[in-house]
């Protein structure tokens, strides 16, 4: 099963939102274990949202942008971070 990189993101930001509001530092490996995802899938998406401008990787802190962006979707049902795998086939070899 692989992960969504957009959901991924959403979540991302909102838990450093928080973070934040609790005046606490967040590190990745934390991030990745309370997201549910791979700590290498959490440094892309944070790699990514660094160079958008909405997250400061090396602080691990959200920019202006990005915490408008948090807030926005605060009350928001976020997606799953991670896409289903297909159905197997119903193929039935004799």
């Amino acid at each position: 099963m692989s992960t969504n990189d957009k959901a991924v993101a959403a979540h991302v930001l909102r838990h450093l939102a928080r973070a934040h509001a609790k005046g606490r530092a967040t590190r990745l490996d934390q991030l990745a274990s309370d997201i549910g995802v791979r700590r290498e899938d959490v440094r892309g998406v944070v790699t990514s949202l660094d160079a958008e401008g909405h997250v400061d990787a090396r602080r691990m802190r959200l920019t202006m942008t990005g915490f408008a962006l948090a807030a926005s979707m605060r009350e928001c049902h976020l997606a799953s971070v991670r896409i289903p795998a297909p159905p197997p086939s119903q193929l039935h070899v004799a």
